[in-house]
């Protein structure tokens, strides 16, 4: 290993080590002269580069250890990482690029409000086209940040413009099946064009995919978070103003609710990419306590219905809570897979996480029957078609999961199986989406 070779492999390391956030430059400044030491001292007995610098990382210790470690000494600088970790100028540009973006979305949310109480105008537009207003600003944040080579970038903007000219041509009657699935659906299908700007259009990288993965679930916890400050917030607002101007409490209420939650959209991606470790920390560990907990749940509930029968007294309701509980479980056991480190052995929580797939089959399966049943009796609807639809994706998907976490715990697959066949089915989920967002409305006439 050359000299340049091994200061780049050092660079590398104190990387690793600053992410820990418990160790500050100091700190890292006295390890890298530690590791420094020990490579000459290794190099000096015969070793190369190559070898003195791997024999000194070990003996210096992991990465995780020593940020362990700092964090005991210097627990103090943990609750300073909510602060702007980069006082420089890119850290300022970057704050600023947010603020834009997120003050981009607030403002539109009200522009969009306030059209939509023009005399004349057909409000339910509003609500169908909300996220029209969110989502695409946060797919520009991402386009600009990650730098996106300006076809794909282009051809992001083609697809947003599709959607939001089909679904507002589209004639829907007032209350129509249709307009409700597509403002359910529409969210989540301009989701996949975040994800497209999020990986930098690099749509053939699986490692690029699962990162995506991980961010929705790291933005999820940060929003939700976000939303929980933000309801306090205004829940103090409400108790101060009600003694001296009652009547202004709505009025505030009108203005800062679309905003605030509209511009969180930007801010918790932010926070995602600039407080990594702060998340990536305490991600894993509610999925350690979620998993065994939704695991017992589902089984119950699937012995419980097997036992029970639920034949066709299974509602609309049901199906729709059952297809969210499943929904809400497959993303729990992907978002477990992408943090879970692949070179580690089946243990524990892979067995729970097996027991939690198998159950949610059961349950599909049942929630598959109920539907069939309801089409032979009733026949095709627009709402049947798409939970139909929905829950023979979500079986595909969960009976592989289910198959490739047996072979791990028998020790005949890797875990990278699971990795990849998760992010290889994003696409059959996004092409659904799309399916019922424009091909479904146009099958049953818009009713």
């Amino acid at each position: 290993m050359s000299m340049d070779s091994v200061e780049h492999q050092i660079d590398r390391w104190r990387a690793a080590v600053l992410r820990g956030r418990a160790v500050d430059g100091g700190d890292a400044d006295e390890l890298e002269g530690h590791l420094r030491e020990q490579i000459e001292e290794l190099e000096s007995a015969g070793l190369s580069g190559d070898e003195a610098f791997l024999i000194a990382v070990k003996r210096l210790g992991e990465v995780d250890l020593i940020t362990a470690e700092f964090a005991r000494e210097h627990s103090d600088r943990l609750w300073k990482q909510l602060v702007m970790s980069h006082p420089d100028e890119s850290g300022r540009q970057s704050v600023l690029t947010m603020l834009g973006f997120a003050v981009l979305t607030a403002v539109l949310i009200q522009v969009a409000r306030l059209l939509a109480q023009v005399p004349g105008s057909s409000s339910p537009w509003f609500l169908r086209d909300l996220s029209l207003f969110v989502l695409p600003v946060l797919a520009a944040y991402f386009a600009v940040v990650r730098r996106m080579p300006r076809r794909p970038a282009v051809g992001l903007v083609g697809a947003v413009a599709v959607l939001a000219v089909a679904v507002n041509v589209f004639p829907f009657p007032p209350g129509s099946s249709t307009d409700l699935l597509v403002a359910i659906h529409l969210p989540f299908a301009l989701w996949f064009v975040v994800g497209v700007a999020y990986v930098g259009g690099d749509l053939r990288s699986a490692a690029r995919r699962m990162d995506f993965i991980r961010f929705t679930g790291e933005w999820a916890i940060y929003y939700a978070l976000i939303a929980l400050g933000g309801a306090v917030l205004l829940g103090l607002t409400g108790l101060v103003l009600t003694p001296i101007a009652p009547g202004a409490i709505q009025e505030v209420m009108t203005w800062v609710v679309p905003s605030g939650a509209a511009g969180a959209v930007v801010v918790a991606a932010w926070l995602v990419e600039e407080k990594k470790s702060v998340i990536e920390n305490l991600a894993p560990v509610l999925t350690a306590i979620f998993t065994p907990l939704f695991a017992v749940m589902l089984l119950v509930s699937a012995i419980g219905y097997l036992v029970a029968g639920v034949g066709r007294d299974f509602d609309r309701d049901l199906l729709t809570v059952f297809d969210v509980l499943l929904l809400v479980v497959l993303g729990l056991v992907v978002y477990g897979i992408s943090a879970r480190d692949t070179n580690r052995p089946a243990g524990l929580m892979d067995v729970l996480r097996l027991v939690a797939v198998i159950a949610a089959v059961v349950l599909d399966v049942l929630v598959l029957g109920s539907m069939l049943a309801r089409v032979g009796e009733f026949g095709f609807t627009a709402n049947r078609v798409a939970a139909l639809g929905l829950n023979v994706v979500l079986l595909v998907n969960l009976v592989v999961t289910a198959w490739l976490i047996a072979r791990l715990l028998a020790g005949k697959a890797p875990a990278v199986r699971l990795e990849r066949w998760q992010t290889g089915y994003l696409p059959v989920f996004a092409g659904w989406v799309l399916v019922v967002v424009l091909v479904v409305p146009l099958l049953f006439g818009f009713a």
